[in-house]
């Protein structure tokens, strides 16, 4: 079974981009590297994507791995698969997580989401997103507020997981 990662988070970002990881999101880690074995560190793919991307994608080795058979079975030479390449396999960044727990974020991508002494890690199902508290709550929670502001007071989003009716 397929775990997720649940829940969100804030955590201090030390001078050398270390940032200590959920100890909940290392399990999903864990579970989610075939190569992974107690005593090692479990690996995972860092998407920071393009300029309009303002956060970091954080994939398991399984959910990369699922990515990329999908831009594989595109056909070679499209544009398509030239973009989710560029995408996905060159504005990635491979890594692991260290002995302590934490993750080790290079300047580059601390520069590009403006990452400065703490850090908002929010989970995402088969990834987990990490963000600079302040862009978070300006963009991605007000997107939500505003949704939710829309629905009639009584709703449940959870209607939506019944698909459309008539099906």
């Amino acid at each position: 079974m397929v775990r997720r990662f649940r829940g969100e988070s804030h955590h201090k970002v030390d001078s050398k981009g270390r940032v200590s990881i959920p100890a909940s999101f290392r399990r999903v880690l864990e579970a989610s590297d075939p190569n992974w074995t107690e005593g090692l560190n479990p690996e995972l793919v860092i998407v920071y994507g393009d300029h309009r991307r303002n956060y970091l994608e954080c994939y398991t080795m399984d959910a990369i791995a699922e990515v990329d058979a999908k831009i594989d079975a595109l056909p070679r030479g499209s544009m398509e698969r030239k973009m989710l390449q560029r995408l996905f396999h060159g504005q990635s960044y491979p890594t692991n997580v260290d002995e302590t727990g934490r993750l080790v974020l290079p300047a580059k991508l601390r520069q590009k989401i403006g990452l400065e002494s703490e850090a908002f890690f929010i989970a995402a199902g088969d990834t987990f997103q990490v963000w600079k508290p302040e862009t978070y709550e300006e963009e991605e929670l007000a997107k939500t507020e505003e949704w939710l502001d829309d629905l009639p007071e009584d709703f449940d989003p959870l209607s939506f997981l019944d698909g459309p009716k008539g099906d």
